[in-house]
C-alpha cells in the first residue's frame, strides 16, 4: 500500500516539477511578442522610415496576451491538482512506515537479552523512540515529494536548456553549484542527537529518583549534570550551522556568477552571431537557471534526509541486532511434563557489562524434583546471580557448561515456555501503573477474576485489597507508589502463585510483610511449594529452616550442602550466619524461636524515596492541561544574550532578502536592452549590468553566511538554555506535582526533548527566514509601485490568497501537533515504565502485553497523520498553483497597459518579477507559520511549567535558618490526606516528640503512616491540619535546602545513579566539594571498603542503571556510606539492614549504632534487635499512636506492643 502511495505522489511529484520548465515555454514565446511589438512601435514612430504602401499591420497585443494567459491558467489548475496529491500521498506513506518503524524499533528492544540493557540506558532508548523517530519522519514525508519536484524541475530545466540552445547551456553549466554537504551534515546530526539522548537518559533516570535527588539536595548537581551533555550536543549543532552557511553563500554567488556569465554570453549570440532569439534566450537561461535553483532549494530536503539518516542509524541498527537469547523466539521444545528437577554443570559466569568480575565459579549442584532448596550466603555470593540464569536472563559464560531442567539444556527448550513454568518473587517488587487486577493478571494473561482473588487469598493480600475503596480495581501508581511495600510484596507474591508455576524462584519474597503476615504468607508459600521445585534466597531463619535442602555460597560456589540441623552440625557457613542472628553460641536453642523476633512494619514503599506519590486520579479529571498562548517577545527574551548574533543574523538576511527584488531590476533590464535599436548602447548596457550581477553575487556570499552561523548559534543556544531551565523547573517541583500521572519520568522526558527543539521553530534560522521573507516583500513593493502602481495593485490582490494558504496550513498542524504530544507522551509512559522493569518484563513472559500497548497507542497518531496529510495537500497545492493563476492574470493586463497606456514592455517584466518574488516569500514565510505556531504551543508549555509556584519551593531563599542546629523533632497534631487521593486519610492526629541525640522507633502495620510522617519531615507535603517542629521552628517557615541538608536518609529499597561508586557516595554531600579520603571513610565506616577493593576499578566501577550491577546488600551498603558522608543531624532509618546477609548486618549495625551517636534518629524496622534499645518506641495504628515508651516500658504495659513481640499479633 505504502508503495503505491509512493509511487502515485512520486509521479504526480514528477509532472508538478515538469510544470514550471513548461511554464518557459509560454514565458519565452510571450517575451518575442513583447520585444517584436516595441520594436515595430519604435520603427513606426521613427521619422527616418518611410512607409512604401500605406498599409500598416501592427500585432494585435491584447489577443496574444490573452491566449497566453489561458496557458497559464490551465498550468495552475493543474499544479493545483498535482500538489495536492503528491504531498498527501507521501505523508500518507510516511505516516505509515513510521508507526511501522516505531512498533518495529520497540519490539525488537523488548526481544533484546538482558545483557543488552546492562549495556544500554533506558533513557537513551526511550529519547530515540521520541525524538530520532520524529527526525526520521521529517526525512520521509513531504521532503520526499518536494525533493522528486524540484529534482524533475531541474531536469526538465536543464533538457529545455540543451533542446533551445546548448550552447549557452553549457556555459551556465560550467560555472553551476556542485553539492556534496549532506554526508557532513548527516556526521554532525548524529553526534548532536547522541548527545541529545543521553541528556534524554540522564533526565529519565533522575526523574524516576526525584525522591532521592530532593532528600539529597541533588537538584543543582543534576542540572549540571544535564546541563554537560547538551553542551557537546550545541557544539555540533553549532558546526553544522557552520557548514550550512558557507554552502548557502557559495551557492547563491554562483548563481548570481551565472546570471553575468549567461546574459553577457547569451546577449553575444543574440545580438552578434543571431543564433537564438530573446525568447529563446530566456528559455535556455530560466530553464537551466530555475533546475539549478531548485536543486539548490532541494538543499533543506537534503538537510532533512541527512538528519533522517543520522537519526535512521541508530534506530536501525537496534531494529536490525539479533539478541543473543531470542525472549520471542518459536524454537526450542516444549516439555509435555515438567518433574522441576534443574542441575548445574561447571556454570562459570561473569555479567556483560563487567566481563572481568567472576560472580559464579565452576559451581555445580542438583535441585531436586518437589524440593524447596534455600540459598544462604553473603551479599555478592552469586545466589540472585542464579535465579536469573534458571530465567535464562544470561547463558553461562566459560567452558563446557550448561544448565539442565529435567536433563535437557535449557538453551535447547523455547524460552517463553521455560519462563511460562517458573513463578518469581523479586526481593524489589516491581509493579505496573495499572490496577491490582492487571498486576496480578501478569502471571497469566488468561487468569479469570475468580483465579486472582484465590491468588489473592494465598498471599495474604485479599484483606486489604477489599479495603481499598475500588478493591481489585485500584490504580497502584507509577512503581506502585500507591501501595506500601508490604502491600507490593504480597500483590507480587499472587503474580506468581496466579501462573500455578512448577518452578517458584523466592528472592528474599517475605522479607518486606510484617509477623503475622509473614506467618501466613509463610504458609501460603510452603503450600505453593507443594509438588513444586522451589529455591528461596532469604536472610531470616524462619524461612530457611524449613527447607528441605540449604545450600551455602561463598564466592560464586556451593561450599556445604544439607538440612538444618546437618548444616549446623558441620559449623561451616551456615552456622556461623545463624551464630550471628542468634547473637552468640545459643544458635541451636534459639533458631527454633528466631521468627517471633521481628516486629511487624511493612516496608515504606518500594520507593519511599523514589515514588511514593499517589496517583488516584479517575479517567475523568485526567484532562489535557489548558496552556495559555505566550506572547512572542517572551521566547525572545529567553534569546536576549544572543542578541549580537541575532542583530548580525537580521542583517544578513535583510540584505539577502533585498536581493532578489534587485534581481527583477536587472533582469528586466536586461531584456529592456533587446528592443533598442542601437547596437553600441545595446552592448555597454548589457556589460554593466553583469558586472552588477557579479557584485550581488559577492555580497550574496557573505550574507548568507552571516545570516546560516548567527542565527544556528543563537538557536543552539537557546534550545539549551530552554532544556536546562525546563528540567531545572521540573526538579524544583514539589513531590506531590510528579504523583500526577501525567507528570511521570517518560512523560516529562519526551516533553523536554520535543518542546525545547520545537521552540528554536520561532527563533534561531526562522527568525533569519522571516526578515529574509518580510525584506524582500517590502523592496518588492517599493520597486513595483514606482514603475506601474496599477499593475501592482492587479497582482497584489492574489497575496493575500499566499498568506491564507499558509495560516490555515499552520492551524490544522498545530491541532494536529497537540494531539500527537498526548498520544506520544502516553507511549513514552509505556516504553518508559516496560523498559526500566525489563527484568520483571521478561520473568512474567508479558513483552507482548506492552508491545501491543505500546502498538495499540500509535493508532491516534497515525489517525492525526492521515487528516493532516488532507489538509496540508490542499494547502501546498493552493499555494503552488496561486503563482501561475497571477502571472496569468497579470500579463494579460500588462497587454492591456502596453497597448493603451504605452507602459514600457521592461516595465510589465520588472513589476511582475518583483512582485512574484516578494509572493514566494510571503509563501516561504507561511511556510515556517506551521514551526512558529508549534514553537509558541511548546513555549507555552515550558513556561506554565517554568511559571508554576510550587507550593515547597526547593530553589527558595526564604525561609528560616539556625546555627546551633540540635535536632528535636515534634508532631503536634498532624492531620494528612495525599493530595490525590483525598479519599483517604492517612494521618489522624499524629503527636510525638523526641529530643536531640534521641531515638524513636516507628512501629506498627502495613500503611498506618509511619512512611508518610517521615515524608513529612523531609518536606515532601506539608501536614494539612497541625505542624511539624524542629528544634521549635514550624517546617512549614524553615528554608527547605536548610532543612534537607540537615537529615541523612537510608531507605529499603536505595536508589543509585548511573555512575561510579565514588560519585554515589558523594551524593550525600552535594552541597561541597568533597575529597576522595573522605568518601573512603564513609565506606568503611559502612563496611563497604572491602568489597569495593576487589573490583578491578575500585571506586570508578559504574553501578549500572538503578544500581543493577550490584547485589541488594551491596547497593544497600553505598546508600549507608551516602548517608554517612552528609554528616547529618537527623537520621532517618527506613528499614536500613533489611537486605543485608546476617554478617554484614551485624557490621553495618553497628556503624550505623556509631552513626546515631550525637545524632536525633528516626527508625522503622521489622527485627527487634534494630528497635530495642530506641529510648522511644511509638506503636502507630491507622494514623495516630496508641503507645510510646522505652521496649521495657512497653513490655511492662502488656499492651499492643507486648502482644506483638511475644505472640506477633497484628496491631489493631
Amino acid at each position: 500500500m505504502e508503495i503505491l502511495m509512493m509511487v502515485v505522489g512520486s509521479f504526480c511529484a514528477i509532472l508538478h516539477g515538469a510544470a514550471q520548465p513548461g511554464m518557459l515555454l509560454v514565458f519565452g514565446a510571450m517575451a518575442d511578442t513583447f520585444i517584436e511589438y516595441d520594436i515595430e512601435m519604435q520603427e513606426l514612430k521613427d521619422p527616418n522610415k518611410t512607409c512604401v504602401n500605406n498599409t500598416i499591420v501592427l500585432l494585435d497585443i491584447e489577443k496574444e496576451m490573452t491566449t497566453f494567459a489561458g496557458y497559464y491558467g490551465g498550468i495552475g489548475c493543474a499544479v493545483l491538482l498535482l500538489g495536492y496529491f503528491q504531498i498527501c500521498f507521501w505523508v500518507m506513506a510516511a505516516a505509515r512506515q513510521i508507526q511501522k518503524i516505531r512498533k518495529a524499533y520497540f519490539r525488537n528492544i523488548m526481544r533484546m537479552d538482558i545483557g543488552w540493557f546492562d549495556c544500554t540506558s533506558v533513557g537513551e532508548l526511550n529519547t530515540r523512540i521520541s525524538d530520532d523517530v520524529n527526525k526520521i519522519n521529517e526525512a520521509i514525508a513531504d521532503q520526499v515529494a518536494i525533493f522528486i519536484q524540484r529534482l524533475t524541475t531541474f531536469v526538465c530545466g536543464f533538457l529545455l536548456g540543451f533542446i533551445s540552445g546548448w550552447k549557452l547551456t553549457l556555459v551556465i553549466i560550467a560555472v553551476s553549484p556542485l553539492i556534496g554537504i549532506g554526508a557532513a551534515v548527516a556526521k554532525l546530526t548524529g553526534r548532536e542527537l547522541k548527545a541529545y539522548a543521553k541528556a534524554g537518559a540522564v533526565a529519565d533516570e533522575v526523574l524516576s529518583s526525584i525522591r532521592t535527588v530532593a532528600a539529597f539536595g541533588g537538584e543543582k548537581k543534576e542540572v549540571e549534570r544535564y546541563d554537560k551533555n547538551l553542551v557537546y550536543a550545541q557544539h555540533w549543532g553549532i558546526r553544522k550551522g557552520i557548514i550550512m552557511g558557507v554552502f548557502s553563500g557559495y551557492m547563491w554567488f554562483v548563481i548570481f556568477l551565472c546570471y553575468a556569465l549567461a546574459f553577457w554570453y547569451g546577449s553575444k549570440l543574440v545580438l552578434e552571431d543571431d543564433e537564438y532569439s530573446p525568447g529563446t534566450l530566456l528559455q535556455v537561461f530560466f530553464g537551466v537557471l530555475v533546475g539549478a535553483l531548485n536543486l539548490g532549494q532541494a538543499s533543506p530536503c537534503l538537510e532533512a534526509f541527512a538528519t533522517g539518516r543520522g537519526a535512521a542509524t541508530n534506530i536501525f541498527e537496534t531494529i536490525d541486532r539479533k539478541p543473543t537469547i531470542d525472549c520471542m523466539s518459536e524454537e526450542g521444545y516444549k516439555l509435555d511434563k515438567v518433574r522441576g528437577e534443574i542441575e548445574f554443570h561447571n556454570v562459570t559466569f561473569h555479567y556483560p557489562s563487567r566481563p572481568d568480575v567472576k560472580i559464579l565459579d565452576n559451581l555445580s549442584m542438583v535441585i531436586k524434583t518437589g524440593e524447596t532448596t534455600a540459598f544462604v550466603g553473603a551479599s555478592g555470593a552469586g545466589k540472585s546471580t542464579i535465579i536469573q540464569l534458571i530465567q535464562r536472563f544470561y547463558d553461562p559464560t566459560d567452558g563446557m557448561v550448561s544448565i539442565t531442567l529435567d536433563g535437557h539444556d535449557i538453551r535447547s527448550l523455547n524460552i517463553q515456555w521455560l519462563r511460562s513454568q517458573i513463578g518469581v518473587v523479586e526481593q524489589e517488587p516491581v509493579l505496573f501503573a495499572t490496577t491490582i487486577a492487571e498486576n496480578i493478571r501478569y502471571g497469566r494473561d488468561d487468569a479469570t477474576m475468580e483465579d486472582i482473588i484465590r491468588a489473592a487469598k494465598q498471599a495474604n493480600a485479599y484483606k486489604f485489597i477489599m479495603d481499598l475503596p475500588q478493591q481489585p480495581d485500584t490504580h497502584v501508581g507509577e512503581g506502585g507508589s500507591q501501595m506500601s511495600g508490604g502491600q507490593k510484596q504480597r500483590i507480587a507474591i499472587a503474580r506468581a502463585l496466579v501462573r500455578n508455576p512448577k518452578i517458584l524462584l523466592l528472592d528474599m519474597a517475605t522479607s518486606a510483610l510484617d509477623n503475622e503476615s509473614e506467618a501466613i504468607v509463610q504458609e501460603a508459600l510452603q503450600k505453593a511449594h507443594l509438588g513444586r521445585t522451589a529455591i528461596s534466597i532469604a536472610h531470616r531463619l524462619s524461612a530457611v529452616k524449613a527447607a528441605d535442602v540449604i545450600i551455602g555460597f561463598e564466592h560464586g560456589r556451593a561450599v556445604e550442602r544439607g538440612t538444618h540441623e546437618e548444616l549446623l552440625k558441620r559449623k561451616g557457613v551456615y552456622f556461623m550466619l545463624v551464630t550471628l542472628q542468634s547473637k552468640g553460641e545459643t544458635a541451636l536453642s534459639r533458631a527454633a524461636t528466631e521468627c517471633k523476633l521481628f516486629i511487624p512494619t511493612e516496608i515504606v514503599s518500594s520507593q519511599m524515596l523514589r515514588q511514593r506519590g499517589i496517583r488516584r486520579k479517575s479517567e475523568s479529571e485526567e484532562e489535557e492541561e489548558d496552556v495559555k498562548p505566550v506572547p512572542f517577545a517572551r521566547i525572545l527574551k529567553y534569546n536576549a544574550s544572543e542578541w549580537p548574533y541575532m542583530v548580525i543574523g537580521s542583517l544578513g538576511a535583510a540584505v539577502n532578502g533585498a536581493l532578489s527584488p534587485l534581481y527583477a531590476l536587472l533582469f528586466s533590464q536586461i531584456l529592456g536592452t533587446f528592443s533598442i535599436l542601437d547596437e553600441e548602447e545595446q552592448k555597454v548596457q548589457i556589460n554593466g549590468v553583469c558586472l552588477l550581477f557579479v557584485l550581488v553575487g559577492v555580497v550574496s556570499f557573505f550574507t548568507q553566511f552571516l545570516q546560516g552561523y548567527n542565527f544556528a548559534k543563537s538557536g543552539e543556544l537557546l534550545t539549551r538554555r530552554l532544556r536546562k531551565i525546563g528540567f531545572q523547573a521540573m526538579l524544583g517541583q514539589d513531590i506531590g506535582w510528579f504523583d500526577d500521572r501525567r507528570n511521570s519520568p517518560g512523560a516529562l522526558t519526551t516533553r523536554l526533548a520535543t518542546d525545547a527543539s520545537q521552540v528554536q521553530g520561532a527563533t534561531g534560522s526562522q527568525i533569519g527566514m522571516i526578515v529574509n521573507s518580510f525584506t524582500n516583500i517590502g523592496v518588492a513593493i517599493i520597486i513595483a509601485f514606482y514603475f506601474s502602481w496599477k499593475l501592482s495593485l492587479v497582482i497584489m490582490c492574489f497575496l493575500p490568497f499566499l498568506a491564507l494558504s499558509g495560516a490555515v496550513q499552520a492551524k490544522m498542524l498545530t491541532g494536529f501537533a497537540a494531539q500527537d504530544k498526548k498520544a506520544l507522551e502516553a507511549t513514552g509512559q509505556i516504553s518508559s515504565e516496560a523498559l526500566s522493569n525489563i527484568r520483571t518484563v521478561a520473568g512474567v513472559g508479558e513483552e507482548k502485553k506492552f508491545i501491543d500497548a505500546f502498538e495499540k497507542n500509535l493508532d491516534m497518531p497515525y489517525r492525526a497523520a492521515i487528516k493532516k496529510a488532507n489538509v496540508y495537500g490542499i494547502c501546498f497545492g493552493f499555494a503552488q498553483s496561486i503563482v501561475f493563476i497571477a502571472n496569468s492574470v497579470s500579463y494579460r493586463y500588462g497587454g492591456f497597459l502596453v497597448q493603451t497606456e504605452g507602459l514600457h514592455y521592461s516595465f510589465v517584466f520588472r513589476v511582475i518579477s518583483a512582485i512574484v518574488t516578494s509572493g514566494t516569500a510571503l509563501g516561504r514565510a507561511s511556510s515556517y507559520t506551521p514551526n512558529y505556531a508549534k514553537a509558541k504551543t511548546s513555549a507555552a508549555r515550558l513556561f506554565q511549567l517554568i511559571d508554576r509556584l510550587p507550593k515547597i519551593s526547593v530553589y527558595s531563599k526564604k525561609g528560616e535558618k539556625w546555627d546551633d542546629f540540635k535536632g528535636s523533632i515534634e508532631f503536634l497534631n498532624c492531620k494528612f490526606t495525599y493530595p490525590s487521593r483525598p479519599d483517604i486519610q492517612v494521618l489522624k492526629g499524629l503527636s510525638v516528640a523526641v529530643k536531640p541525640g534521641q531515638t524513636l522507633a516507628f512501629v506498627g502495620s502495613s500503611g498506618c503512616g509511619k512512611s508518610t510522617s517521615v515524608q513529612l519531615l523531609e518536606r515532601f507535603y506539608d501536614p494539612e491540619k497541625g505542624s511539624v517542629l524542629i528544634d521549635g521552628h514550624d517546617t512549614k517557615k524553615v528554608n527547605v535546602q536548610f532543612l534537607r541538608s540537615k537529615i541523612g536518609v537510608v531507605s529499603q529499597e536505595p536508589v543509585l545513579f548511573d555512575c561510579s561508586i565514588a560519585d554515589n557516595i558523594k551524593y550525600g554531600s552535594n552541597t561541597k566539594d568533597t575529597t576522595m579520603e573522605k568518601v573512603i571513610e564513609a565506606a568503611k565506616k559502612a563496611q563497604l571498603h572491602d568489597f569495593v577493593m576487589s573490583l578491578p576499578e575500585k571506586y570508578e566501577t559504574n553501578v549500572g542503571a538503578q544500581g543493577s550491577q550490584l547485589s541488594r546488600g551491596q547497593k544497600q551498603r553505598i546508600a549507608i556510606a551516602r548517608a554517612i558522608i552528609r554528616d547529618p543531624k537527623i537520621l532517618l532509618l527506613d528499614e536500613a539492614t533489611s537486605a543485608l546477609d546476617t554478617e554484614s548486618e551485624k557490621t553495618v549495625q553497628a556503624a550505623l549504632d556509631k552513626a546515631r551517636e550525637g545524632r536525633t534518629c528516626i527508625v522503622i524496622a521489622h527485627r527487634l534487635s534494630t528497635i530495642e534499645n530506641a529510648d522511644i518506641i511509638a506503636v502507630m495504628s491507622q494514623g495516630i499512636i496508641i503507645e510510646r515508651g522505652t521496649h521495657d516500658e512497653l513490655m511492662a504495659m502488656e499492651g499492643a506492643y507486648y502482644k506483638l513481640v511475644t505472640t506477633g499479633a497484628p496491631i489493631s
